[in-house]
């Protein structure tokens, strides 16, 4: 069993693997606004409480919400474009107003969702959890170039400090056992960012700037209010993270030896409505699952739940005290991005481990594999190019997740005829199985 000390510093790698995701979101959406310093201040604190929360609700469970699964919560990057449209057509307080009645939505439709499982046999749920894994391959090179739009892209200290950063995280995993390797990850981030401090790419004004205490209060934009277009709006963004989560909670199953059904998928989404919920009260933003956290249990081996536990509690110690999450920011984007493409790549690697369980030698499961692979990395790849379409079809098809999954949905539905067997369970079992084995912390 774990020590405290060691389900602490556990559950911090987790929080570092999915911070700057949180992060950049309020991030952006605050420069788009023009918001001032307080209010940034607050739309970060509000973000980390909630994420902390929202993994909370999700990890612990009930009998009826919560997967119960090692699952980190953290806002989605698909709402962005969307609530700054809104806000700066209306306000923020019809932005949240949308985000509240879209979690609703996804409360109440996750059994209705749950009943389309039978549509995700394994060479679908293994197609998807690999585009999961590809679509995130380019975040963590444009950060192991310095950070997408930062002055020094692509300066070879960037890729030589993201190179260190990924041999120190390998040599652990290869020279150490036990709970050295699990925390790979966190001494790779803590000897990157100091290699980073000498070279003089550190910068701690964010921590002495910072506040030390913050108080997360409902409606802090005001009180909501409501336009059919916007909810419309939200409720597709949060259609979209649905698809995505359940293609994270699969790949979660099969890193961790579990077999995830119909009732675990429904339970996951009822969290996450609840969570994007409390992102409307809180003025924070709708939440799904983080796959790069996949990556990071897949690596580390480590599967018991209160790691998790952990992290979603030190997110909202974060979130009650910005001089500490801010702290957390110092860590450049080239040592990020070193980790990232370790972690990525196991997402990648369970999707190919799941699709091994495929008979590839049958063409219409070959053919499905190929298109939707292709199409969800072409779509994340080269989103551009529906700009054309109407916003609705554009926010869809530029999801390379959303429309890699959609394309394996149907073509399994033309090339195999038939859907999985009725309830999931013999799919899910197949689709789960795994050979991986975790290693003891």
């Amino acid at each position: 069993m774990l020590s405290k000390q060691r389900v602490f510093a556990l559950g911090f790698q987790h929080v570092l693997a999915m911070y700057a995701g949180a992060v950049v979101v309020p991030l952006i959406i605050g420069g788009a606004l023009k918001l001032n310093a307080a209010q940034m201040a607050y739309l970060i604190a509000a973000d980390l409480f909630t994420c902390g929360i929202a993994t909370l609700l999700q990890v612990i469970g009930t009998k009826y919400i919560g997967s119960r699964l090692p699952v980190v919560l953290g806002c989605t990057f698909t709402a962005v474009g969307p609530i700054i449209t809104v806000s700066l057509g209306s306000n923020l307080a019809t932005a949240y107003g949308a985000i509240i009645l879209a979690g609703l939505f996804v409360f109440f439709a996750a059994p209705l969702f749950g009943r389309l499982l039978k549509y995700f046999p394994t060479v679908v749920t293994g197609s998807i959890v690999t585009i999961i894994g590809l679509s995130l391959i380019p975040v963590a090179m444009n950060n192991v170039a310095g950070g997408q739009g930062s002055p020094d892209f692509g300066q070879p200290r960037n890729l030589l400090l993201a190179l260190a950063t990924l041999l120190l995280i390998l040599v652990m995993n290869r020279l150490f056992t036990g709970f050295v390797r699990s925390i790979s990850v966190l001494l790779g981030l803590v000897a990157g960012t100091a290699i980073a401090y000498a070279l003089g790419m550190v910068n701690f004004g964010a921590v002495a700037e910072a506040s030390w205490f913050n108080i997360v209060q409902p409606f802090y934009f005001g009180m909501p209010e409501f336009n059919l277009t916007a909810v419309l709006t939200m409720i597709l963004v949060c259609i979209i993270s649905m698809v995505e989560s359940t293609g994270v909670y699969f790949a979660i199953g099969k890193v961790t030896d579990q077999t995830v059904q119909k009732n675990d998928i429904v339970k996951g989404l009822r969290a996450e409505g609840l969570a994007v919920i409390l992102g409307g009260i809180f003025n924070a933003f709708p939440y799904t699952a983080y796959s790069q956290n996949v990556g990071l249990v897949s690596m580390t081996g480590v599967k018991t739940r209160n790691v998790v536990m952990a992290s979603g509690g030190i997110l909202v110690v974060l979130g009650l005290l910005p001089k500490l999450a801010a702290l957390t920011t110092v860590i450049p984007n080239p040592v990020l991005g070193g980790a990232m493409v370790a972690m990525f790549g196991m997402v990648v690697a369970s999707g190919i481990n799941i699709l091994a369980d495929v008979d590839l030698r049958k063409n219409e499961n070959l053919l499905i594999a190929a298109c939707s692979i292709a199409v969800g990395l072409g779509s994340s790849a080269v989103p551009q190019m529906f700009d054309q379409l109407p916003e609705m079809a554009k926010m869809i098809m530029q999801n390379g997740i959303v429309s890699g999954s959609i394309t394996a949905i149907v073509l399994n539905l033309l090339l195999n005829k038939q859907p999985a067997v009725e309830g999931t369970q013999e799919a899910a079992k197949n689709a789960i199985a795994s050979n991986v084995k975790p290693q003891q912390a």
